[in-house]
C-alpha cells in the first residue's frame, strides 16, 4: 500500500501543474513536448513560438524557460558567435535561480538544473572557459545522480546521468587531477547500460527524450565503445529521419564523415530538409568540405571558404584553414596554399586537436610529400581502393627522412585496415610504431591504437589490451589526449570494467 501511495504522489506531482496564484510548477504539457520536439530537430523559430504561447498562457510554468535553455544551447554550440555568448551567459544564473524555485517533490527540481548546467558545460568549452566547464559538468554530475536516486521511476534522469558516467570513465590523464578535484569518477559499462535501458523504456519520458537520448548514445557508441558497424545498423533498424531532424542529420554526417564514408556524408548533407526555421550553421560548409577534400574534389575550396567567412567562432578554423592550404597546394596554387597557412597563425584556437595540429604544421613552414597527403585524403574518404592504387609500385626508400618512410607505413596500414585486409594492416602498423615511436607525429601511436582494435575485434583481448597499453605509453606526441581518451576506453572494454 506505501508503494501504492508513494507512485501516486509522484505521478501527481510530475504531471498535475500547481494551480496557486504565483507559485511556481512544472507542467511539461502538451505544447511544451511539442516545443522540444521542434527544438531538438532544430526547428528553434517553431519551439520558441510555442514557448511564447505556453508563457502567456501560464507564466508560473516554469518548463518553458527551461527549454529556453535549448534553444540558447544549441545556437551557441554550433555557431559559438561571441557576442551572444557575452549578452546570454547571465543567463545561467538566471535560469538556475528560476527553477530552484519550483517544488523540490518534483524531480524536474533537480532534472531542469543538471541539463542547463551541463548544456552550459559545453558551452564554456567552446569559449575557452574549461575551468568552469568542469565545475558545470560536476554540478550536473551530482544533480543528475540525486535525481534518479530520489526518483527512480523519472527515466530520462538515467538518460543524462549515464552519458556523464561514460564521458567520465574516459576523462584523459593529463586531466585526472581535475576529475580528482571535482570528484568526478564514471563507468563506461555502467553509463552505456543505464542509456541501453533508458532506451528499451516506453514510459512518456523515454518517449520525449529518446531522440536526445539517441544522439548521445549513438555519439559515445561511436567514439567511446568503437562500435561504428552497431551504429550505422541502429541508424538503419530505426530509420532515423536524418532528412528533417538536423540534429541527426548533423549526427550521420559527422559520425560518416569519421568512418571514412564521406561519399555516405555528402549525400545525407544535400538531401536534408532546406525549409526555413531550421538553426542556420556554417557547419554545413566545413562538414561539406571535408567530405569533399577527401575526394580531391575542386568545389571543396567553395565550401570552406564559404565556412570561414560567416564562422564567427573559433573551434575548428585552424584545421578548415589548413585544409584549404592543402587544397591549394595540390592543385599547385602556392601563393594561396601559402597565404591560407599564413592564416593558420592567426585565426582560431587550439582547443581542438585538429587546431594544435594545423598551428604545429604551419609553424613548421613544411609541405607534406604530395602523395602521401592524396593518399592520406583518399583514405580519410573511404575510397581505398583509389589510395592504395596511389601508392602502388612505391616502397619506403622512395620517400626522405624518417618522418615520411614512418607516414608511409601508417598510410598503407590504415588503407589496408580499411580494406578489411587485416594482417597486412597489423604489418603495416608494426612497422610504424618500430620507425615512429620517438617522432612527434602521431603515427606511432595511432598504429597501435588500430592494432588494438583488429585484435578487439578478433576477439584476443589480452593482445588489445598490450596495444591499447602501448598507445597509452607513448609520450609527448600530436592528438595525445584524443587518442588516449580511446585507448583508455578500450582498455575498460577489454577487461570489462
Amino acid at each position: 500500500m506505501l508503494l501504492r501511495l508513494s507512485k501516486l504522489a509522484f505521478l501527481s506531482c510530475l504531471l498535475l501543474p500547481i494551480i496557486s496564484a504565483g507559485q511556481k510548477h512544472y507542467d511539461f504539457n502538451n505544447t511544451c513536448r511539442q516545443a522540444y520536439r521542434s527544438i531538438i530537430e532544430l526547428r528553434l523559430d517553431e519551439g520558441s513560438r510555442l514557448l511564447e504561447t505556453e508563457k502567456k498562457r501560464d507564466p508560473n510554468n516554469l518548463i518553458p524557460f527551461f527549454l529556453d535553455n535549448y534553444i540558447d544551447f544549441f545556437q551557441l554550440f554550433f555557431n559559438e558567435d561571441p557576442a551572444q555568448y557575452a549578452t546570454w551567459k547571465g543567463r545561467l544564473d538566471q535560469r538556475l535561480e528560476l527553477m530552484s524555485q519550483g517544488p523540490d517533490s518534483s524531480p524536474f527540481h533537480l532534472f531542469t538544473r543538471s541539463v542547463i548546467h551541463f548544456q552550459w558545460a559545453a558551452v564554456q568549452i567552446k569559449f575557452g572557459n574549461n575551468w568552469d566547464a568542469g565545475w558545470d559538468f560536476r554540478r550536473s554530475f551530482i544533480q543528475s545522480r540525486d535525481c534518479a536516486k530520489r526518483f527512480p521511476d523519472f527515466a530520462a534522469a538515467t538518460m543524462l546521468s549515464g552519458a556523464m558516467q561514460v564521458v567520465a570513465g574516459t576523462i584523459p590523464d593529463s586531466y585526472k587531477w581535475l576529475s580528482s578535484l571535482l570528484g568526478i569518477r564514471g563507468s563506461i559499462k555502467t553509463g552505456m547500460q543505464q542509456l541501453e535501458r533508458f532506451l528499451a523504456m516506453n514510459d512518456e519520458w523515454a518517449v520525449l527524450y529518446r531522440d536526445e537520448a539517441i544522439f548521445y548514445y549513438l555519439y559515445l557508441k561511436f567514439y567511446i565503445e568503437n562500435k561504428p558497424e552497431e551504429v550505422f545498423a541502429f541508424v538503419r533498424q530505426h530509420q532515423l529521419d536524418a532528412r528533417n531532424n538536423h540534429l541527426y542529420t548533423y549526427l550521420y554526417a559527422n559520425l560518416c564523415i569519421n568512418a571514412h564514408r564521406s561519399a555516405q556524408a555528402l549525400q545525407i548533407i544535400r538531401q536534408m530538409n532546406d525549409d526555413p526555421g531550421y538553426l542556420d550553421m556554417p557547419v554545413w560548409d566545413l562538414e561539406t568540405g571535408y567530405a569533399s577534400l577527401n575526394h580531391l574534389e575542386p568545389e571543396a575550396a567553395a565550401y570552406f571558404e564559404r565556412f570561414l567567412g560567416r564562422f564567427k567562432g573559433k573551434f575548428y578554423v585552424r584545421d578548415a584553414l589548413l585544409k584549404l592550404s592543402w587544397h591549394y597546394y595540390l592543385k599547385g596554387d602556392e601563393k594561396r596554399a601559402d597565404s591560407c597557412r599564413a592564416l593558420v597563425l592567426r585565426r582560431g584556437n587550439t582547443e581542438a586537436d585538429a587546431d594544435r595540429q594545423a598551428l604545429k604544421e604551419a609553424k613548421t613552414r613544411k609541405w607534406p610529400n604530395k602523395l602521401l597527403l592524396q593518399a592520406r585524403l583518399l583514405s580519410d574518404g573511404g575510397y581505398f581502393t583509389e589510395a592504395l592504387q596511389l601508392l602502388q609500385g612505391t616502397s619506403s626508400s622512395a620517400f626522405s627522412g624518417q618522418e615520411e618512410k614512418c607516414e608511409y607505413a601508417y598510410r598503407l596500414g590504415r588503407i589496408y585496415d580499411g580494406l578489411g585486409r587485416g594482417d597486412e594492416a597489423i604489418e603495416a602498423y608494426l612497422t610504424t610504431i618500430k620507425t615512429g615511436e620517438t617522432l612527434k607525429e602521431y603515427y606511432a601511436a595511432r598504429a597501435a591504437l588500430q592494432i588494438g582494435f583488429i585484435y578487439e575485434q578478433r576477439g584476443d583481448k589480452i593482445r588489445a589490451v598490450s596495444f591499447f597499453e602501448k598507445c597509452l605509453s607513448l609520450k609527448d606526441h600530436d592528438y595525445k589526449n584524443s587518442l588516449d581518451q580511446r585507448a583508455k576506453a578500450g582498455v575498460a572494454r577489454c577487461k570489462d570494467e
